[in-house]
């Protein structure tokens, strides 16, 4: 790896001569922050048959955090020209903050700097400096928006970064967001989180003959660079939205950085009039360079487990609320509402000093979503959650609200206490893909159909989207996120 930065700084140092933007020197980081001390653990959770394991007892939480340089992010665009994700890990290495990666971190990393330097020297004509834009004459609404509509479009092309689950995609984009001018008109948010927004929008302007113009407007004014996190589709309702939107948002000049795990081609695979859906993956292949993250390391899973609050048996629940008890200390719980979008409110059977007390089937076998579960975790910031089942057939619905949820409880850095009647990978043993359906030994004259396995849930989505969820399931139980839950906290 070594061998690779030295190489990659010669040939820097042969672009700088030529006066050509280059960074001499490529380092990378694991997406977990190892201590020096840090040891692997091939578990973050753990099977619980005895009441004497306690789990709170005796934390050393030191303060790690994911919080990237804050020096680094009050830049102005005059500092830019000794900056970039590539600079910000060359000097982690430099201080042993940082351990060097794999080389397919390195080729996005670089895929990264290269947009940072375009960024900085199209600045002005990308209208990213803040100040700036606020000198021009504002002249908002639907009539201003229709008489003076004229496609914009950036110089700079975004960045579509995709890849297995645990590869660094977050990690990656958030040091490259980080590392932006503070001035810059950018913004960063999960795509769940996005959407609700988008919809909320879409509401407050119902009525007009295209909404959708004006939310991008709005969408446009606050940020022209926007870093969408977990760029995933499910929802019919926004596979119908989003080229629409995304046409109205590219031509007011929005550059588009996103991560997901799952390639432009095979967004919204297998959904509900996917054909209203496909020019926009078209439209997301033009305005952005796509970029496969080729990792097969989970770096989530290089975490230690020694910590972690996933309990693995039944009759636990009387343990659970033991600890839920512990950590809301003298407070008493009691019955919340907590509002979520809308108007609408979320009940909470037991809430106090930041942590909430649910039984599985009260968040997850009801009707609720990605709204209600970041109205949940704006209010909290510990879950203990009763009860997680295995999934399968009988309980998809169920599985699919579970996988939103771990996404939102990741998205919001929040500790996750569970019961559960399985590790991670047993919760989902029965979730498979399409492909793996068909790989599966078929069914002959001398096996039984009863020995079939009924309870087969063969759904695409959720089964490309269980390995995300183990994997952050084991993150969330690990010694190092816990930590640094601990020190935001």
């Amino acid at each position: 790896m070594r061998g690779v930065v030295r190489s990659l700084r010669q040939v820097g140092q042969a672009f700088q001569r030529q006066k050509c933007v280059f960074i001499s020197g490529i380092v990378i980081e694991t997406p977990c922050h190892f201590g020096k001390n840090c040891y692997i653990h091939n578990s973050a959770y753990r099977v619980v048959d005895h009441v004497e394991t306690n789990l709170f007892k005796n934390h050393s939480f030191t303060t790690t955090t994911r919080a990237l340089s804050v020096d680094a992010a009050k830049l102005t665009i005059g500092e830019t020209n000794r900056a970039g994700p590539l600079v910000e890990y060359e000097r982690r290495i430099a201080n042993g903050e940082l351990v060097d990666g794999d080389s397919c971190q390195i080729d996005t990393l670089t895929e990264l700097q290269r947009l940072y330097d375009e960024l900085v020297e199209s600045a002005d004509e990308c209208q990213l400096d803040r100040s700036m834009a606020s000198e021009k004459p504002v002249r908002s609404g639907w009539l201003w928006s229709r008489l003076l509509s004229h496609p914009s479009y950036s110089p700079v092309k975004g960045l579509y970064l995709y890849g297995g689950v645990g590869t660094g995609k977050t990690m990656l984009m958030d040091l490259f967001y980080y590392q932006l001018p503070s001035n810059w008109r950018k913004k960063r948010i999960h795509f769940h989180d996005f959407m609700l927004n988008v919809h909320s929008l879409l509401q407050k302007h119902k009525g007009l003959s295209d909404p959708l113009d004006v939310v991008a407007g709005e969408i446009s004014d606050e940020a022209m660079l926007l870093c969408l996190d977990e760029f995933m589709v499910t929802d019919v309702a926004d596979a119908l939205v989003l080229n629409r939107l995304f046409r109205h948002l590219f031509s007011k000049g929005i550059i588009l950085v996103a991560t997901s795990n799952r390639a432009p081609d095979n967004l919204y695979e297998g959904g509900l009039q996917r054909d209203l859906f496909l020019p926009f993956i078209a439209t997301l292949k033009e305005r952005c360079v796509v970029h496969e993250i080729g990792s097969s390391i989970d770096y989530r899973k290089m975490t230690s487990g020694e910590q972690g609050f996933y309990l693995v048996g039944r009759d636990l629940s009387g343990f659970l609320k033991q600890k839920f008890q512990q950590l809301i200390g003298e407070a008493t719980a009691t019955p919340r509402e907590v509002e979520v979008v809308m108007g609408r409110t979320l009940h909470v059977p037991l809430g106090a000093n930041g942590c909430a007390y649910f039984p599985f089937e009260e968040l997850c076998d009801k009707p609720l979503g990605a709204a209600d579960y970041f109205g949940l975790f704006k209010k909290f910031h510990t879950l203990a959650l009763d009860g997680i089942p295995v999934f399968g057939l009988h309980n998809k619905s169920a599985a699919h609200r579970f996988v939103t949820l771990v996404d939102v409880i990741y998205e919001n850095r929040a500790r996750l206490l569970c019961t559960a009647d399985g590790s991670p990978q047993d919760l989902f043993e029965k979730v498979v893909t399409i492909s793996e359906a068909k790989q599966m030994a078929p069914r002959t004259s001398s096996r039984s159909r009863k020995n079939d396995d009924s309870d087969l849930c063969v759904d695409n989505e959720l089964g490309f989207a269980k390995d995300r969820t183990i994997s952050r399931l084991t993150e969330i139980n690990s010694r190092e996120y816990l930590e640094n839950h601990a020190a935001m906290c």
